[in-house]
């Protein structure tokens, strides 16, 4: 977020104030003792926290209520933190479509399932989780997608091959189905790259130079991928009883 933003001491500032972090002892805050190093950085300020109603140790449900987060996002490994207390509680988000990232595995582990979420927050969610789960049957011929948040899909390249259509029913990764066309695009993009920055050393019976030739034309690299791609395509064995 903080590069988004500029990559400045500024910028992370700005990110980091974005941020209100629950640990099993409540809201964390600068007056907490042996806070963990990794949180630190995200200690809210006393008096900050105090001007929403808040202080050291206030419960999740306390935070979403009196911050009315945009996005919910569960790293506990708890399940079932996420309870019917605080689903409710975000549907007083200050978004019009608010966000749950239940990303604890195993699936026992999640925060919340995607049936709690839409069955409690509403239709206009979007959902993700760590472990996979199915759709959820909105009635009316209507899906609330179900995105599985695992580290497959949690690499540069993405966000160009999801469709607006896809956005707007709350999908935020492209169907598994695509997986195999979008790898080519992006190792394609990374192909390209490493032409421009003179980095590429050929691959197989193809130099650098030959490889130069290739990235001048979109079509040409996107084929020399989709050839140097492995397929896991088997032959059927048929075994005979002798």
């Amino acid at each position: 977020m903080a590069r988004m933003l500029g990559n400045t001491e500024h910028a992370f500032d700005s990110a980091k104030s974005q941020f209100w972090v629950v640990d099993a002892n409540g809201l964390i805050t600068d007056k907490r003792e042996n806070i963990d190093p990794d949180a630190l950085p995200f200690a809210r300020n006393t008096n900050e926290a105090g001007r929403q109603g808040l202080r050291e140790g206030s419960s999740l449900v306390e935070v979403v209520r009196q911050v009315r987060p945009d996005v919910l996002l569960g790293l506990s490994g708890v399940g079932g933190l996420f309870s019917k207390e605080v689903l409710e509680a975000l549907k007083g988000s200050t978004s019009a479509k608010p966000a749950i990232f239940a990303m604890s595995n195993p699936t026992k582990n999640a925060e919340c399932t995607p049936e709690e979420a839409f069955s409690i927050v509403g239709d206009n969610i979007i959902f993700a989780s760590g472990s996979p789960f199915r759709d959820v049957d909105l009635g009316n011929g209507q899906i609330g997608h179900s995105n599985q948040g695992n580290n497959m899909y949690l690499f540069p390249g993405l966000a160009a091959y999801i469709t607006e259509d896809e956005v707007l029913k709350g999908m935020i990764f492209p169907p598994i189905s695509k997986i195999r066309d979008i790898t080519k695009e992006v190792a394609a993009a990374v192909v390209k790259e490493a032409v421009e920055e003179d980095l590429a050393e050929g691959y197989r019976d193809i130099d650098a130079r030959e490889l130069q030739k290739i990235c001048q034309n979109e079509e040409e690299v996107l084929e020399y991928v989709e050839n140097s791609m492995w397929s896991p395509e088997y032959p059927t064995l048929v075994y005979k009883r002798g």
